[in-house]
């Protein structure tokens, strides 16, 4: 008795401004509270949130409360599961808190789970060091937590992007499942329709998009040139009937209902009707993800490395290049990487949230290059003309967000690493961008690696070739030379660059009233 798990992705990114290199409106003298406005276009984000919300959001919503209110009593409920990105529900509440009082209404039905992913909808999970992925996702639970009272045990990383390594930190985060799509090469000849179990995990359970009956729905339902166009809910019901399997997974954009496709295609009368025919089945039920993986053992194992492997839902290649596939996206990509540990270290929110706006998957996607098809997908969700247009307004941004970053937050030149000896071997991991976070570092480091810096001059150096100050570089020679030892050495370095610190950080912050 298979079970039909539908689930809907649910997210708007905020888009950047896309004139301001052009206009010659870059580095303009701005108060920090000013950037977010500065940087991502509100205007054109309410226009598509409140056209969403009136074609697709709104009707949608409206729907699945009925019908799971009319079969709430019956033996065969209707359910859904939702995955809301947290920029989304950011929008609902600058836009239209309506709209989020809606989803409330859907997660007190007992019939709706929601699920986890990033708050950003970012690809953070594909960076090196896991820990900005690990921040976003506890963001997300938290905010999902605070604004519809559940707590998601599910996960669907942004655009179902799916190695061993997010599947790993998934599971320590302590979640049931997690989303992957099912595609043939990691398949082989085996069916997507099953539970399986992820690579070396004990209990994370792997549930796999169907992407050919998805599609059917997110890209073919209004295609006239489709053999099977019109398609009914009887019909599409039909062929989940005809699904062998322990879960049919059914996972579209939710933009598909009403906005992709539009209410005058029969879209909205499509989705009213479809649970009911589904349940006509004596063998079909409608089941949320949690559900499945809790009535089914795995019928094998996923192995997806992480080098070379990563799997998404994205145009035909279903890998990372819809969007790290180009020059122009590994760019920006690698920029905002590398400002990672100098937004970290300034310990500032409106900084950091302003970075973790720019690393939304969107602007990586709209500077897919490749044709065809697949291309026109990625023109049709762009608000750019190019993707080389998408690229200049990005980088251009990210550019002027790192100066800011920088004049901020007192950036060196290089970063001190921090070793307790001669030899890579010897690398304690810690290192610092700036003065504010080498003061951090001074504070937690092993104390042998103190010592050695101090006795080889390595910190006076620092400070006066890669942060050019030549008044805090000579206090440190002076302590450089002294006999000072262990803690003692530790708190006379700290001491003195605190103090250096102070001082200069009041200058900074009149500095940038205006950047």
């Amino acid at each position: 008795m298979p079970d039909v798990v539908f689930v809907f992705e649910v997210h708007q990114p905020h888009r950047l401004k896309r004139d301001l290199f052009w206009e010659n409106k870059v580095f303009k003298r701005l108060k920090k509270e000013e950037l977010f406005a500065y940087y991502f276009d509100t205007d054109v984000n309410r226009k598509i949130f409140k056209r969403a919300a009136k074609k697709c959001y709104f009707p949608s919503n409206q729907i699945l409360l009925e019908l799971i209110d009319k079969h709430k009593k019956q033996k065969k409920k209707v359910k859904v599961s939702f995955s809301l990105s947290g920029v989304f529900l950011e929008q609902c509440e600058m836009f239209d808190k309506d709209l989020l009082e809606t989803f409330r209404q859907l997660a007190e039905t007992d019939c709706v789970e929601f699920l986890n992913q990033t708050y950003y909808h970012s690809v953070s999970s594909l960076y090196p060091d896991k820990s900005e992925f690990i921040e976003q996702v506890k963001l997300h639970q938290q905010t999902m937590q605070s604004l519809l009272g559940c707590v998601p045990v599910f996960f669907e990383n942004t655009e179902l992007l799916y190695n061993n390594a997010v599947a790993h930190v998934i599971e320590a985060l302590g979640y049931k499942g997690i989303f992957m799509e099912g595609v043939e090469k990691v398949l082989g000849e085996k069916s997507p329709n099953y539970v399986y179990a992820a690579k070396d995990c004990k209990n994370l359970r792997v549930l796999m998009r169907n992407y050919k009956l998805t599609d059917d729905i997110g890209f073919r339902f209004s295609a006239r040139w489709w053999s099977e166009w019109p398609l009914t809910a009887d019909k599409y019901a039909q062929w989940l009937a005809n699904t062998q399997g322990h879960c049919i997974n059914i996972f579209p954009d939710y933009e598909t209902f009403g906005e992709h496709h539009w209410p005058e295609t029969g879209i909205h009368s499509f989705l009213r009707h479809l649970p009911e025919e589904i349940l006509k089945w004596e063998h079909l039920n409608m089941a949320t993800p949690t559900e499945v993986v809790s009535k089914y053992l795995p019928v094998g194992e996923i192995d997806v490395p992480e080098a070379k492997g990563t799997v998404s839902w994205a145009d035909l290649e279903r890998d990372s290049s819809g969007w790290l596939g180009n020059a122009m996206q590994w760019a920006y990509y690698t920029s905002l990487r590398r400002l990672e540990p100098l937004v970290k270290e300034a310990e500032d929110e409106e900084l950091l949230r302003l970075w973790r706006y720019f690393q939304t998957s969107d602007h990586l996607y709209y500077m897919y290059t490749a044709g065809g098809a697949p291309g026109e997908v990625h023109s049709y969700f762009s608000p750019f003309q190019s993707p080389m247009d998408a690229f200049v307004a990005a980088h251009t941004l990210i550019f002027d967000f790192e100066n800011r970053l920088r004049l901020a937050t007192l950036t060196a030149n290089e970063p001190f690493l921090f070793y307790t000896n001669v030899g890579e071997e010897n690398y304690t991991g810690v290192m610092a961008w700036t003065l504010k976070g080498f003061i951090k570092a001074l504070e937690t480091v092993d104390v042998k690696a103190v010592e050695f810096h101090n006795m080889r001059g390595d910190f006076s150096s620092w400070v006066q070739y890669s942060l050019q100050d030549n008044g805090l570089a000579e206090q440190l020679k002076a302590i450089s030379v002294s006999k000072l030892r262990g803690e003692k050495l530790r708190k006379a370095l700290i001491s003195v660059v605190q103090k250096r610190f102070r001082n200069l950080s009041q200058q900074v912050q009149d500095a940038v009233k205006l950047f």
